[in-house]
């Protein structure tokens, strides 16, 4: 079954066509996000190592343009939908936590987001409903896109290099690797509200 799944894997990351379905996958993830766009690029990473194709530096290239298309997607899908999201019973809070944190802390919201699961979508929908300028957003999605699809590579060839003749072991450690980053982020971000959380009912009960 191992070995099955292996030749299924093998011959998909030796086909031609794994850079045109990575870029696909990296933008629909953009508007669509149960696309497994991070797995695709993880076991692609991992294949470089194990098999030596396909190639790392075009895997990354591939997967950065692909978000950065779907965010400029969602962003505009943010634009068009604006007072849709903003007058919903569930996104009144969203919106105005990402116009505070656009306040306190401008684009790089959208680098941090990436790493949140769901904050990538989240995050560029609510940076197109609010109007947040164009060539900032490009500029920041820019820098989240690329550190994303580097940050995405690199663990999957660490995996793959690490086990070398076992890529569904190497491809193991590179998912369990994002996940623990995932983990790590989403741990710091709660531990952060919980501690703003009272000191902004301070502010209020002060006010």
């Amino acid at each position: 079954m191992t070995q099955a799944i292996l030749d299924v894997l093998h011959d998909v990351m030796t086909s031609p066509w794994i850079y045109p379905a990575l870029f696909a996958l990296a933008l629909l993830d953009g508007f669509f996000p149960v696309v497994p766009a991070e797995t695709s690029v993880i076991t692609a990473g991992v294949f470089a190592a194990a098999t030596g194709a396909p190639d790392l530096l075009p895997v990354i290239v591939v997967a950065a343009l692909g978000a950065f298309a779907g965010d400029h997607v969602s962003y505009a899908i943010g634009r068009t939908t604006n007072d849709r999201l903003r007058n919903g019973r569930r996104s009144r809070k969203a919106f105005a936590w990402a116009e505070r944190a656009l306040a306190e802390r401008g684009g790089l919201v959208l680098v941090v987001a990436r790493y949140i699961p769901g904050g990538r979508t989240a995050c560029t929908l609510t940076m197109g409903a609010v109007a947040y300028p164009r060539r900032s957003f490009a500029l920041f999605d820019a820098l989240a896109a690329v550190s994303w699809a580097v940050y995405s590579g690199l663990i999957g060839y660490v995996g793959g290099a690490a086990f070398e003749n076992d890529p569904i072991k190497g491809l193991l450690l590179g998912l369990g690797i994002a996940l623990a980053v995932t983990v790590v982020v989403e741990t710091v971000r709660h531990l952060r509200h919980r501690r703003v959380a009272p000191e902004a009912e301070l502010v209020t009960s002060g006010d």
